[in-house]
């Protein structure tokens, strides 16, 4: 038996968690789970059929905008084997380079029986969910769902979820990306810095510094507020098709229940502040 998988609870084993030769591998997808602890591989068959793994019911999915029903287990299945703190954070791995980042308090409550608690849907190989708006791809096969979203983010819903790992806040681990040490407490860049590595750090880099490939970096070689009219860059946050538009434009429209006009003013004064800080 691996090293790292033998601290497993023996349920855990017994129930297939972990790859073996005869959890058909070809057909069954794979999530990476990365934690002081060490590696472990979830199998998604064997997950769907965990005894806390049941039909839930998402009356306004995120991703799909509508009603849906997945296979699901509680995210804290997951969150036992990582080790997760409630200083630390969940980031969250996509296929296709969507890479979120969510506090540890705010999974962690949730899964503690908190009112928002997250779920992990597993997509089964034999009935694939549909294909996303707009997209060729369904959210599989594993995306982080909460049945009830209060306090949580457009952004906090990772789709197409390849691997999970522990970190260190991104403002700690990437300090690149903070603001100024001597910038006053109460200042709308700090708050911004907060929506900027919810909402932005998902697709973007920073003065080089993120994990995610889907978007240009925001500070380098210039920062959007020394090339945007600062109501074009309002417009480009709500509707950037209305501003720019190609074919693998892949930037979402943030309606105000998702970004209110007072985040979008904090997140414009983050990038104008950061703008001085390559």
């Amino acid at each position: 038996m691996p090293a790292a998988l033998r601290w497993m609870p023996a349920a855990f084993l017994l129930a297939a968690l972990c790859l073996t030769a005869w959890a058909h591998p070809a057909r069954a997808a794979v999530l990476q789970l990365e934690g002081p602890r060490g590696p472990v591989q979830f199998n998604g068959a064997a997950l769907a059929a965990h005894p806390q793994a049941r039909e839930i019911d998402v009356p306004q999915d995120v991703s799909y905008g509508r009603a849906m029903r997945y296979r699901a287990v509680p995210l804290a299945v997951a969150l036992r084997e990582l080790g997760l703190s409630r200083a630390d954070t969940l980031e969250v791995v996509a296929t296709d380079g969507f890479v979120a980042q969510l506090p540890g308090a705010l999974v962690l409550d949730g899964a503690a029986g908190g009112h928002s608690q997250p779920w992990l849907a597993i997509e089964p190989a034999q009935a694939p969910w549909p294909a996303l708006p707009g997209k060729a791809q369904s959210a599989g096969p594993f995306y982080i769902v909460w049945p009830v979203a209060q306090g949580v983010s457009s952004e906090q819903w990772p789709y197409a979820v390849a691997r999970l790992a522990v970190r260190a806040a991104p403002e700690r681990r990437c300090p690149q990306i903070a603001v100024a040490p001597q910038l006053a407490a109460d200042h709308p860049a700090r708050r911004g810095q907060a929506v900027f590595i919810t909402q932005c750090l998902v697709c973007h880099t920073l003065n080089g510094a993120g994990g995610a490939t889907m978007g240009p970096d925001l500070n380098r070689p210039m920062n959007p507020t020394q090339y945007f009219q600062p109501q074009a860059l309002r417009r480009l946050l709500r509707d950037p098709k209305s501003v720019r538009t190609w074919p693998a434009q892949a930037m979402p429209a943030f309606a105000p229940e998702q970004l209110s006009e007072a985040q979008i003013d904090e997140l414009i004064a983050y990038l104008a502040h950061m703008a001085g800080r390559r």
